[in-house]
């Protein structure tokens, strides 16, 4: 079966750290792009970072996570990591990770080949 899924979710204190994974089964996730969107109840779809094919020597975040967001890939594991420090309450959302063969674009949230369920991301104290 073709599926992205995420989980590493939780609650957690502001100033604490979480590690999202994306998993993919059914397709070799290390030939596409992979983003990390994230949604917060009556509002849009919010990119927020994106690694490249292959080796994933090309990343980018939006501003309000650069320093504290780490997007990464294990393609032993089919598995691209999303590692989250110093988490503020502004980063309470669901997150998605989506994956495409030909882009990844944080201020576009359609037209990709998979998307994930979605793990839920609480920081609060």
């Amino acid at each position: 079966q073709v599926q992205l899924v995420e989980s590493g979710g939780g609650l957690v204190q502001p100033g604490g750290s979480l590690r999202l994974s994306c998993a993919a089964s059914g397709f070799n996730l290390d030939n596409y792009f992979v983003g990390w969107f994230r949604q917060v109840p009556g509002k849009e779809r919010e990119g927020v970072s994106c690694i490249s094919t292959s080796d994933g020597s090309t990343t980018y975040y939006i501003d309000s996570v650069k320093g504290r967001f780490t997007i990464a890939r294990d393609n032993a594991k089919n598995t691209v990591y999303l590692q989250m420090n110093n988490l503020k309450p502004e980063d309470t959302a669901v997150y998605y990770c989506s994956a495409d063969r030909n882009y990844c674009d944080v201020g576009d949230d359609s037209g990709y080949d998979y998307w994930g369920q979605g793990t839920r991301v609480i920081v609060s104290s």
